[in-house]
């Protein structure tokens, strides 16, 4: 069975920086494509960076040169570094496996910008 561990969520002050984790079991991590989703209060998940497995990016165009999605395939991790945080990314963020296995999402990380 397919399991995502993400961590790294904490609440920080508007401009500062945070690296997200998720670590993907039980599945061929390298075969799968990963992304990150965000959820805030009272409104629908949305895309904020996927990673294909030949490592191509794409990224919704409110984190764009802020944020960057990153894989490790022999530590069968992927990353979301966020830099310049603002108090719009306050959200819960979820993990996203895409693959030959199927569709899996993490149980999500909270973060929260503000001062």
């Amino acid at each position: 069975q397919v399991q995502l561990v993400e961590s790294g969520g904490a609440l920080v002050q508007p401009g500062g920086s945070l690296r997200l984790s998720c670590v993907a079991s039980g599945t061929i991590f390298s075969f799968n494509a990963m992304g990150w989703y965000r959820q805030a209060p009272g409104k629908e998940r949305e895309l904020v960076a996927t990673v294909t497995t030949s490592g191509s990016t794409n990224y919704a165009d409110s984190v764009k040169g802020r944020f960057t999605i990153s894989r490790d395939n022999p530590k069968n991790t992927v990353y979301l570094q966020m830099n310049s945080l603002k108090p719009e990314d306050t959200a819960v963020y979820y993990c996203n496996s895409n693959g030959y296995s199927g569709n899996y999402w993490g149980q999500g990380t909270q973060v929260t910008v503000s001062s």
